[in-house]
């Protein structure tokens, strides 16, 4: 490419960040009112504090692979305002009766208009090539819909029944009497309920988005990033469990007080690095064998530089 045309591209570029720039602004100002919930909902509420963070997180991965993403542009005008008007008038019909207007459905579905519509800008500005080269930041802001209570309150049985039953193999693995009843554990001494404050939401969802972060970043098969992305999702069970059983053993054999001390409001940074070190040995594996292999024959690369040189050096005499 030469000089010229990679300044006109350069330029091209730049108006073409310069329209979407001004587009989601537009858009921001014109769903002010569901954003400003969304913003609310999310400082509010521990299982989506994480909220906030996703369009920042998505800005980045967009300028981190700037130079895959934005160096074939151009404009993809009806599918892009087919996207964008699609999510306008999913907005308006969850607006209406027939959507369910209870649970946080509305803003669910709002939030979900909202993407549609940025989903749309981009394609609008940028066109199908780059649309693909950022899917995954496009579709990681899928992350900012918040789920509705319905979901969320089966997911968060589903960490209370998976974290008691660890809790439950835990103390059996180590001797100590249990009785278990729903999610009350009885252990000599000590009585102990996984609420749903206990089940670990929090840190179950940072915990999918930083394994999630790190199999876009650093793997390339398919089935390993999805494979080391759902690891989460048992370790996360896991995890808990172990809070729940060290926080009980350690009331029990040392201070009752660590059953409400600093360890149980705030040890979930603790437990939630332990669960990293315990995924970098799957990580280092399928990264290590991720990397492409060396090529067995050092000949031909040696043959491919000759051919090279001369073509360049007939080239210069050419001209």
């Amino acid at each position: 490419m030469t000089a010229t045309a990679t300044r006109n591209s350069h330029d091209s570029n730049a108006r073409r960040h310069a329209a979407f720039v001004v587009l989601v602004a537009l858009s921001i100002v014109a769903f002010h009112k569901p954003l400003n919930a969304l913003r609310a909902y999310s400082l509010n509420n521990a299982s989506s504090s994480h909220i906030v963070l996703i369009p920042v997180i998505a800005l980045f991965l967009l300028y981190f692979g700037r130079q895959t993403i934005f160096p074939i542009t151009s404009s993809a005008v009806a599918s892009g305002i087919s996207l964008g008007l699609g999510g306008i008038v999913l907005y308006w019909f969850a607006s209406r009766p027939p959507f369910p207007q209870d649970g946080n459905w509305p803003l669910a579905f709002a939030t979900l208009s909202i993407v549609l519509l940025w989903l749309g800008l981009f394609l609008l500005c940028y066109g199908f090539i780059a649309f693909r080269a950022a899917l995954f930041p496009l579709l990681f802001l899928l992350l900012m819909v918040p789920l509705p209570e319905a979901i969320l309150d089966r997911i968060i049985y589903a960490l209370q029944a998976g974290s008691t039953e660890i809790a439950y193999l835990i103390f059996e693995a180590v001797g100590m009497p249990v009785i278990r009843h729903g999610f009350i554990l009885s252990v000599p001494g000590v009585t102990i309920e996984v609420a749903q404050e206990c089940s670990s939401i929090r840190s179950s969802i940072a915990l999918f988005i930083t394994c999630l972060l790190a199999a876009h970043l650093y793997l390339r098969t398919g089935w390993k990033m999805l494979l080391f992305a759902l690891l989460s999702l048992p370790l996360s069970l896991a995890k808990n469990g172990i809070r729940i059983a060290t926080l009980t053993l350690l009331s029990i054999y040392i201070n009752p007080g660590f059953l409400t001390g600093r360890l149980h409001r705030e040890g979930g940074i603790v437990f939630f690095l332990v669960s990293l070190l315990l995924l970098a040995p799957v990580f280092l594996w399928l990264e290590r064998s991720d990397k492409p292999r060396r090529p067995t024959n050092t000949s031909a690369p040696k043959q491919v530089s000759v051919v090279t040189v001369e073509a360049m050096t007939n080239n210069t005499h050419s001209t």
